[in-house]
């Protein structure tokens, strides 16, 4: 069975609910599994308000016991603090209060096309998915697979590309840049943007990277396009809030060069069997892990915006 996440829940409701379906029956699972990325979620210089208002932990309420998967669907519970000043607004049942509706969308948000397609937006559910993906990470480590991710661009602050391909260790101390980027120049040149930036009321965004390590070559498929990983990966990415560009690999630095200096020549010996010197294509091709560390990367926009820009009033 393939692995299938789903989430329900709104921001300022009472909480949020992830579903993981497809993992294996006796895997070992541990609070700090799914807990130290849902912290880790929360860091970092410059967070929003909100960031101050929630405690996000995961409660499992379902699908395993006594730290074992028990081979069916794993639910997954974040409580919203915040929902004590929204109970009346956000509650799910009628309430007896005259509830104040809000006509205000903001520009960068979903409010608009939102309101008129759904009668509401939310941001938020990305904290369900990311209790979920602990989940996920904990099967991939039993494969000896790792996942680790760090930050590249905060604003016009840009960190120096590495000029070596990366390993796991590399990743050990990223959780104690405040920004979590591996250059310690750039990590100080992004506090000060963000700095100046959050003194002119203003927004900003930036670029992440993914990479996962031990992944097995084949993964995917050049015959379907609903299974080749490229693309799964992309709608994974993507459907991040706020997530405007993905590419894999060197994808749009490789787009302006010749063939000869694109792809990752196969070489082979005794010693390694098959192997490539670089890794250009990100670990991906044809639609399948061909055996390199996995790399993708994602742009945001500005999350929201702050100063005076124009608003209508809706609905």
């Amino acid at each position: 069975m393939a692995l299938r996440l789903i989430t329900a829940g709104e921001s300022h409701g009472p909480g949020l609910t992830c579903i993981v379906e497809g993992l294996p029956a006796g895997l070992e699972i541990s609070a700090g599994d799914l807990n130290a990325d849902m912290a880790r979620r929360q860091l970092g210089h410059g967070r929003g308000g909100r960031m101050k208002i929630e405690r996000d932990t995961a409660e499992v309420t379902g699908g395993i016991r006594h730290g074992r998967t028990l081979g069916g669907p794993i639910a997954v519970q974040i409580a919203n603090r915040d929902y004590a000043n929204w109970r009346e607004r956000m509650s799910p049942w009628p309430v007896a209060e005259r509830v104040e509706e809000v006509h205000l969308p903001r520009p960068g948000h979903a409010d608009l096309v939102g309101t008129q397609k759904y009668k509401q937006t939310d941001v938020r559910n990305i904290a369900a998915r990311v209790g979920g993906g602990g989940l996920c990470k904990a099967f991939l480590r039993r494969l000896g697979v790792s996942v680790h991710s760090h930050v590249l661009q905060i604003a016009s602050v840009r960190a120096p590309e590495p000029g070596r391909a990366l390993a796991p260790q590399d990743f050990a101390a990223v959780d104690s840049s405040p920004v979590r980027c591996l250059d310690e120049a750039a990590s100080r040149a992004m506090v000060r943007e963000i700095d100046e930036l959050r003194r002119a009321n203003e927004s900003l965004g930036g670029v992440f990277e993914v990479q996962a390590f031990g992944v097995v070559p084949g993964l995917g498929s050049h015959v379907s396009w609903e299974e080749r990983i490229d693309g799964r990966l992309a709608m994974a990415i993507c459907s991040i809030q706020a997530v405007k560009a993905f590419a894999i690999g060197d994808a749009f630095a490789i787009a302006g060069l010749p063939g000869s200096e694109a792809h990752d020549e196969i070489f082979y010996s005794s010693e390694r069997g098959v192997y490539r010197e670089t890794n250009r294509a990100g670990g991906l091709e044809g639609g399948m892990t061909d055996g390199c560390p996995l790399i993708v990367r994602g742009a945001m926009k500005p999350l929201m915006m702050c100063h005076a820009v124009s608003f209508v009033s809706a609905l």
